[in-house]
Protein backbone atom coordinates (compact mmCIF):
# COMPACT_ATOMS: atom_id res chain seq x y z
CA UNK A 1 0.00 0.00 0.00
CA UNK A 2 1.40 3.33 -1.11
CA UNK A 3 0.42 6.03 1.03
CA UNK A 4 0.43 10.10 -0.40
CA UNK A 5 2.23 11.29 2.67
CA UNK A 6 4.12 10.00 5.80
CA UNK A 7 5.06 12.43 8.41
CA UNK A 8 8.02 11.77 10.48
CA UNK A 9 7.93 13.50 13.83
CA UNK A 10 4.80 14.56 15.23
CA UNK A 11 6.25 17.34 17.79
CA UNK A 12 5.15 20.73 16.53
CA UNK A 13 6.04 20.92 12.94
CA UNK A 14 4.88 17.86 11.98
CA UNK A 15 1.67 18.12 14.10
CA UNK A 16 1.26 21.39 12.39
CA UNK A 17 1.70 19.73 8.69
CA UNK A 18 -0.57 16.35 9.59
CA UNK A 19 -3.52 18.66 11.16
CA UNK A 20 -3.33 21.06 7.70
CA UNK A 21 -3.92 17.92 6.20
CA UNK A 22 -6.49 15.75 8.89
CA UNK A 23 -9.65 17.14 6.77
CA UNK A 24 -8.47 16.47 3.33
CA UNK A 25 -8.84 13.48 1.31
CA UNK A 26 -4.99 12.39 1.27
CA UNK A 27 -3.70 9.18 2.89
CA UNK A 28 -1.18 10.43 5.32
CA UNK A 29 0.04 8.57 8.51
CA UNK A 30 2.68 10.28 11.25
CA UNK A 31 5.09 8.49 13.16
CA UNK A 32 5.53 9.54 16.57
CA UNK A 33 8.52 8.23 18.65
CA UNK A 34 6.23 8.64 22.40
CA UNK A 35 4.08 5.52 23.44
CA UNK A 36 -0.03 6.42 23.22
CA UNK A 37 -0.78 8.94 25.89
CA UNK A 38 2.92 9.48 27.07
CA UNK A 39 2.86 13.12 26.70
CA UNK A 40 5.85 14.77 26.35
CA UNK A 41 8.78 13.84 27.97
CA UNK A 42 9.50 17.76 29.41
CA UNK A 43 8.64 21.50 29.38
CA UNK A 44 10.98 24.29 27.81
CA UNK A 45 9.57 27.79 26.16
CA UNK A 46 8.58 28.62 23.01
CA UNK A 47 9.08 31.67 21.02
CA UNK A 48 6.40 31.88 18.47
CA UNK A 49 5.78 35.11 16.38
CA UNK A 50 1.85 36.82 15.70
CA UNK A 51 2.45 34.56 12.19
CA UNK A 52 2.82 31.21 14.17
CA UNK A 53 -0.15 32.11 16.19
CA UNK A 54 -2.57 32.47 13.20
CA UNK A 55 -1.48 29.28 11.97
CA UNK A 56 -2.27 27.37 15.05
CA UNK A 57 -5.95 29.53 15.16
CA UNK A 58 -6.30 28.11 11.66
CA UNK A 59 -5.67 24.82 12.82
CA UNK A 60 -8.08 24.91 15.67
CA UNK A 61 -5.66 24.55 18.42
CA UNK A 62 -4.79 27.96 19.95
CA UNK A 63 -7.92 28.45 21.93
CA UNK A 64 -6.89 25.57 24.12
CA UNK A 65 -3.01 26.86 24.48
CA UNK A 66 -4.12 29.86 25.42
CA UNK A 67 -6.90 28.25 28.24
CA UNK A 68 -4.13 26.92 29.99
CA UNK A 69 -3.14 28.83 32.96
CA UNK A 70 0.47 30.61 32.55
CA UNK A 71 0.87 29.11 29.26
CA UNK A 72 1.30 31.67 27.32
CA UNK A 73 2.77 35.48 27.90
CA UNK A 74 2.43 37.86 25.01
CA UNK A 75 5.11 40.15 24.11
CA UNK A 76 3.83 43.55 23.54
CA UNK A 77 7.17 44.73 22.70
CA UNK A 78 10.83 44.32 22.05
CA UNK A 79 13.72 46.87 23.18
CA UNK A 80 17.18 46.13 20.74
CA UNK A 81 19.87 47.80 22.24
CA UNK A 82 23.91 47.40 22.21
CA UNK A 83 26.18 47.58 24.77
CA UNK A 84 28.79 50.07 24.83
CA UNK A 85 27.28 51.64 21.81
CA UNK A 86 24.63 54.41 20.87
CA UNK A 87 21.65 53.30 18.82
CA UNK A 88 18.20 51.39 19.92
CA UNK A 89 15.40 50.31 18.10
CA UNK A 90 11.70 49.52 19.53
CA UNK A 91 9.39 47.16 17.72
CA UNK A 92 5.61 47.62 19.57
CA UNK A 93 2.54 45.43 18.62
CA UNK A 94 0.50 48.90 18.60
CA UNK A 95 2.26 50.60 16.08
CA UNK A 96 1.20 47.25 13.44
CA UNK A 97 -2.68 47.14 14.98
CA UNK A 98 -1.37 43.79 16.78
CA UNK A 99 -2.57 43.05 19.80
CA UNK A 100 1.09 41.13 20.40
CA UNK A 101 4.43 40.95 18.08
CA UNK A 102 4.63 37.08 19.73
CA UNK A 103 4.45 34.78 22.47
CA UNK A 104 6.40 33.24 25.19
CA UNK A 105 4.33 29.90 25.18
CA UNK A 106 5.17 26.31 27.12
CA UNK A 107 6.10 23.24 24.76
CA UNK A 108 3.69 20.80 26.81
CA UNK A 109 0.69 22.94 26.68
CA UNK A 110 1.36 23.23 22.99
CA UNK A 111 2.13 19.86 22.31
CA UNK A 112 -0.97 18.92 24.40
CA UNK A 113 -2.84 20.66 22.38
CA UNK A 114 -1.66 19.47 19.16
CA UNK A 115 -2.08 15.72 20.45
CA UNK A 116 -5.98 16.76 21.52
CA UNK A 117 -6.75 18.26 18.12
CA UNK A 118 -4.99 15.15 16.04
CA UNK A 119 -7.20 12.27 17.78
CA UNK A 120 -10.05 14.50 17.95
CA UNK A 121 -10.23 14.84 14.43
CA UNK A 122 -9.11 10.89 13.79
CA UNK A 123 -6.16 11.50 12.59
CA UNK A 124 -3.58 8.81 11.45
CA UNK A 125 -0.85 8.38 14.27
CA UNK A 126 1.44 5.58 14.97
CA UNK A 127 2.56 6.12 18.51
CA UNK A 128 5.75 4.16 19.67
CA UNK A 129 7.43 4.24 15.98
CA UNK A 130 10.83 5.03 15.43
CA UNK A 131 12.19 5.57 11.20
CA UNK A 132 15.21 4.25 11.34
CA UNK A 133 16.05 4.50 7.62
CA UNK A 134 14.47 6.51 4.24
CA UNK A 135 15.13 5.56 0.94
CA UNK A 136 13.85 5.98 -2.61
CA UNK A 137 12.98 5.56 -6.19
CA UNK A 138 11.61 7.98 -8.81
CA UNK A 139 7.76 6.36 -8.29
CA UNK A 140 7.91 6.55 -4.27
CA UNK A 141 9.74 6.40 -0.84
CA UNK A 142 10.60 3.80 1.55
CA UNK A 143 10.67 4.24 5.55
CA UNK A 144 11.62 1.38 7.48
CA UNK A 145 10.63 1.79 11.18
CA UNK A 146 10.35 0.14 13.96
CA UNK A 147 7.47 -0.08 16.00
CA UNK A 148 6.87 -1.50 19.91
CA UNK A 149 10.46 -3.24 18.57
CA UNK A 150 9.00 -4.88 15.57
CA UNK A 151 9.98 -3.84 12.29
CA UNK A 152 7.52 -1.73 9.94
CA UNK A 153 7.68 -0.66 6.59
CA UNK A 154 5.80 1.79 4.59
CA UNK A 155 5.55 3.19 1.39
CA UNK A 156 4.60 6.60 0.32
CA UNK A 157 4.39 8.79 -2.22
CA UNK A 158 6.53 11.44 0.18
CA UNK A 159 7.90 11.38 3.10
CA UNK A 160 8.06 14.88 5.12
CA UNK A 161 10.98 14.66 7.47
CA UNK A 162 10.30 16.57 10.39
CA UNK A 163 11.83 15.27 13.54
CA UNK A 164 15.66 14.64 13.72
CA UNK A 165 18.92 16.35 11.94
CA UNK A 166 18.32 14.50 8.27
CA UNK A 167 20.31 11.57 8.98
CA UNK A 168 18.18 9.01 8.01
CA UNK A 169 18.72 9.89 4.75
CA UNK A 170 21.76 7.98 2.73
CA UNK A 171 24.35 10.78 1.46
CA UNK A 172 22.74 13.64 3.29
CA UNK A 173 24.67 17.05 2.52
CA UNK A 174 24.22 19.04 5.92
CA UNK A 175 26.01 21.59 6.67
CA UNK A 176 27.25 22.82 10.29
CA UNK A 177 29.09 26.32 11.88
CA UNK A 178 30.04 25.86 15.83
CA UNK A 179 29.45 29.17 17.33
CA UNK A 180 31.85 27.92 20.20
CA UNK A 181 29.13 29.78 22.47
CA UNK A 182 26.77 28.64 24.91
CA UNK A 183 23.22 29.61 26.28
CA UNK A 184 22.96 30.11 30.29
CA UNK A 185 18.93 29.93 30.48
CA UNK A 186 17.08 30.68 33.72
CA UNK A 187 14.07 32.32 35.05
CA UNK A 188 14.43 35.89 36.96
CA UNK A 189 11.95 37.17 39.11
CA UNK A 190 11.47 40.76 39.11
CA UNK A 191 10.94 43.55 41.60
CA UNK A 192 8.44 45.39 38.68
CA UNK A 193 5.98 43.87 36.13
CA UNK A 194 7.47 43.36 32.37
CA UNK A 195 4.72 44.66 31.06
CA UNK A 196 4.55 42.05 27.99
CA UNK A 197 8.50 44.04 27.29
CA UNK A 198 10.94 42.21 26.00
CA UNK A 199 14.83 42.88 25.53
CA UNK A 200 17.44 41.81 22.58
CA UNK A 201 20.80 43.03 24.43
CA UNK A 202 23.79 42.61 22.45
CA UNK A 203 27.09 42.74 23.72
CA UNK A 204 30.45 41.29 22.54
CA UNK A 205 30.42 38.32 23.86
CA UNK A 206 27.05 37.42 22.34
CA UNK A 207 23.31 38.78 22.81
CA UNK A 208 21.47 38.61 25.58
CA UNK A 209 17.85 38.08 25.96
CA UNK A 210 14.88 38.46 28.43
CA UNK A 211 11.41 37.28 27.20
CA UNK A 212 8.58 38.02 29.48
CA UNK A 213 7.40 34.41 30.65
CA UNK A 214 4.26 34.86 33.45
CA UNK A 215 5.26 37.26 36.24
CA UNK A 216 8.93 36.11 35.34
CA UNK A 217 11.64 36.69 32.97
CA UNK A 218 13.31 33.97 30.81
CA UNK A 219 17.01 34.71 30.15
CA UNK A 220 19.19 33.34 27.31
CA UNK A 221 22.76 34.69 28.30
CA UNK A 222 24.94 33.82 25.35
CA UNK A 223 28.61 33.42 26.52
CA UNK A 224 32.08 31.06 25.99
CA UNK A 225 31.62 27.38 27.45
CA UNK A 226 34.42 28.54 30.01
CA UNK A 227 32.68 31.25 31.66
CA UNK A 228 29.16 29.37 31.46
CA UNK A 229 30.68 27.07 33.77
CA UNK A 230 31.68 29.50 36.22
CA UNK A 231 28.39 31.26 35.75
CA UNK A 232 26.39 27.92 37.26
CA UNK A 233 28.99 27.28 39.53
CA UNK A 234 28.40 31.06 41.06
CA UNK A 235 26.14 31.52 44.01
CA UNK A 236 22.79 33.17 42.91
CA UNK A 237 23.78 36.45 44.27
CA UNK A 238 26.73 36.70 42.96
CA UNK A 239 25.29 35.50 39.24
CA UNK A 240 22.64 38.56 39.45
CA UNK A 241 25.30 40.52 39.97
CA UNK A 242 27.18 39.81 37.20
CA UNK A 243 24.26 39.61 35.03
CA UNK A 244 23.82 43.11 35.39
CA UNK A 245 27.31 44.39 34.98
CA UNK A 246 27.54 42.15 31.95
CA UNK A 247 24.52 43.97 30.45
CA UNK A 248 26.27 47.03 31.07
CA UNK A 249 26.52 50.84 30.79
CA UNK A 250 25.88 53.19 27.59
CA UNK A 251 23.59 53.53 24.55
CA UNK A 252 20.32 52.41 25.85
CA UNK A 253 21.32 50.92 29.40
CA UNK A 254 18.23 52.66 30.84
CA UNK A 255 15.98 51.26 29.15
CA UNK A 256 16.82 48.06 30.27
CA UNK A 257 15.95 46.18 33.34
CA UNK A 258 18.58 45.68 36.50
CA UNK A 259 18.59 44.17 39.89
CA UNK A 260 16.77 41.44 39.58
CA UNK A 261 15.38 39.73 42.67
CA UNK A 262 16.15 36.04 42.20
CA UNK A 263 16.77 33.50 39.56
CA UNK A 264 15.87 29.68 39.38
CA UNK A 265 16.46 26.50 36.49
CA UNK A 266 19.81 27.75 35.74
CA UNK A 267 21.06 25.61 32.79
CA UNK A 268 23.15 26.08 29.58
CA UNK A 269 23.17 23.82 26.23
CA UNK A 270 25.71 24.61 22.95
CA UNK A 271 25.06 27.04 20.04
CA UNK A 272 25.39 25.57 16.54
CA UNK A 273 23.60 26.24 13.06
CA UNK A 274 23.12 23.53 11.40
CA UNK A 275 21.28 23.14 8.08
CA UNK A 276 20.39 21.14 5.10
CA UNK A 277 21.76 22.28 1.52
CA UNK A 278 19.31 20.84 0.11
CA UNK A 279 15.31 20.75 1.70
CA UNK A 280 13.73 18.56 -1.20
CA UNK A 281 15.15 15.30 -2.03
CA UNK A 282 14.04 12.00 -4.03
CA UNK A 283 10.36 11.85 -2.72
CA UNK A 284 11.28 13.18 0.94
CA UNK A 285 11.25 16.86 2.01
CA UNK A 286 12.76 18.28 5.35
CA UNK A 287 11.20 20.68 7.60
CA UNK A 288 11.86 22.24 10.58
CA UNK A 289 15.13 21.36 12.47
CA UNK A 290 15.68 18.48 9.85
CA UNK A 291 15.71 21.48 7.81
CA UNK A 292 17.65 24.25 9.55
CA UNK A 293 18.16 24.36 13.29
CA UNK A 294 19.08 28.25 13.86
CA UNK A 295 20.84 29.69 16.83
CA UNK A 296 18.24 31.37 19.17
CA UNK A 297 18.82 35.05 18.66
CA UNK A 298 15.76 36.95 17.51
CA UNK A 299 13.88 33.78 17.71
CA UNK A 300 13.51 32.46 14.23
CA UNK A 301 14.01 28.56 13.95
CA UNK A 302 10.61 27.33 15.21
CA UNK A 303 8.67 29.82 13.32
CA UNK A 304 10.20 28.98 10.30
CA UNK A 305 9.77 25.43 10.37
CA UNK A 306 6.09 26.30 11.02
CA UNK A 307 5.85 28.05 7.66
CA UNK A 308 7.59 25.40 6.14
CA UNK A 309 4.92 22.68 7.32
CA UNK A 310 2.17 25.32 6.70
CA UNK A 311 3.46 26.12 2.76
CA UNK A 312 3.68 22.43 2.32
CA UNK A 313 0.71 21.40 3.44
CA UNK A 314 -1.09 24.07 0.65
CA UNK A 315 1.49 22.47 -2.04
CA UNK A 316 -0.25 19.84 -1.45
CA UNK A 317 -3.51 20.53 -1.26
CA UNK A 318 -3.37 22.11 -4.88
CA UNK A 319 -1.30 19.16 -6.33
CA UNK A 320 -3.08 16.83 -8.24
CA UNK A 321 -2.53 13.28 -6.09
CA UNK A 322 -0.09 11.63 -8.82
CA UNK A 323 2.13 14.38 -8.83
CA UNK A 324 2.44 14.22 -4.90
CA UNK A 325 6.09 14.02 -4.27
CA UNK A 326 7.22 14.03 -7.84
CA UNK A 327 10.50 16.52 -8.98
CA UNK A 328 8.58 18.84 -10.03
CA UNK A 329 5.81 19.44 -7.35
CA UNK A 330 8.81 19.70 -4.68
CA UNK A 331 10.93 21.73 -6.78
CA UNK A 332 7.97 24.50 -6.43
CA UNK A 333 7.86 23.82 -3.12
CA UNK A 334 11.67 24.19 -2.64
CA UNK A 335 10.96 27.68 -4.51
CA UNK A 336 8.99 29.19 -2.72
CA UNK A 337 10.45 28.62 0.75
CA UNK A 338 13.85 29.09 -0.74
CA UNK A 339 14.07 33.24 0.04
CA UNK A 340 12.39 32.93 3.60
CA UNK A 341 14.64 29.84 4.31
CA UNK A 342 17.62 31.15 3.60
CA UNK A 343 16.90 34.94 4.92
CA UNK A 344 15.82 33.26 8.46
CA UNK A 345 19.26 31.53 8.00
CA UNK A 346 21.39 34.40 6.71
CA UNK A 347 19.86 36.85 9.23
CA UNK A 348 20.45 34.73 12.44
CA UNK A 349 24.13 34.26 11.35
CA UNK A 350 24.24 38.01 10.65
CA UNK A 351 23.34 39.20 13.48
CA UNK A 352 25.66 37.21 15.79
CA UNK A 353 28.33 38.09 13.19
CA UNK A 354 27.80 42.06 13.08
CA UNK A 355 26.96 42.45 16.83
CA UNK A 356 29.43 39.83 18.12
CA UNK A 357 32.82 41.86 17.86
CA UNK A 358 33.97 44.79 20.17
CA UNK A 359 35.88 46.80 17.22
CA UNK A 360 35.02 50.20 17.38
CA UNK A 361 34.88 50.44 13.59
CA UNK A 362 31.87 48.08 13.54
CA UNK A 363 29.94 49.80 16.86
CA UNK A 364 29.23 53.24 15.03
CA UNK A 365 27.68 51.08 11.97
CA UNK A 366 25.61 48.97 14.05
CA UNK A 367 24.15 52.09 15.96
CA UNK A 368 23.51 53.73 12.67
CA UNK A 369 21.41 50.77 11.51
CA UNK A 370 19.52 50.70 14.41
CA UNK A 371 18.75 54.23 15.03
CA UNK A 372 17.72 54.29 11.52
CA UNK A 373 15.33 51.12 11.36
CA UNK A 374 14.12 52.65 14.79
CA UNK A 375 13.65 56.28 12.67
CA UNK A 376 12.05 55.30 9.09
CA UNK A 377 8.62 54.13 9.69
CA UNK A 378 9.00 52.20 6.25
CA UNK A 379 11.91 50.62 6.96
CA UNK A 380 10.73 49.46 10.40
CA UNK A 381 7.56 48.15 9.18
CA UNK A 382 9.05 45.64 6.60
CA UNK A 383 11.59 44.61 9.25
CA UNK A 384 8.89 43.80 11.65
CA UNK A 385 6.19 41.78 8.78
CA UNK A 386 9.12 39.93 8.01
CA UNK A 387 9.61 39.05 11.74
CA UNK A 388 6.27 37.88 11.79
CA UNK A 389 5.52 36.30 9.18
CA UNK A 390 8.35 35.37 6.81
CA UNK A 391 9.41 36.70 3.35
CA UNK A 392 5.24 36.17 2.58
CA UNK A 393 2.18 37.72 2.72
CA UNK A 394 0.68 37.07 6.28
CA UNK A 395 -1.80 33.93 6.53
CA UNK A 396 -4.94 35.42 6.69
Amino acid sequence: MVRDLVVVGAGPVGATLSLALAESELDVVTLDTRSDGAGTRGDRSLALSHGARLIFERLGVWSAVAAVPGAVTPITAVDVSQRGGFGRMRLDAREHGLPALGYIVGYRALQTALDAELARRGAALRYDCAATRISATPAYASIEATQGGEAVDLSARLVALADGGGELLPNGSRRSHDYDQVAVTGKLDLREPHGGVAFERFTPEGPIALLPEGDRYGLVWTTTPQRAETLLALPDPEFLGALDRHIGSGGARGAVPAGFAGIVHRRSFPLRLEYASRVVRERCVLLGNAAQALHPVAGQGLNLGLRDAHELAQELLSTPRDAIGSREALAVYARRRRIDRLSGIAFTHGLLTLFGTATPLVSWPRGLALTMLDCLPVLKRGFTRAMLFGIREPIR
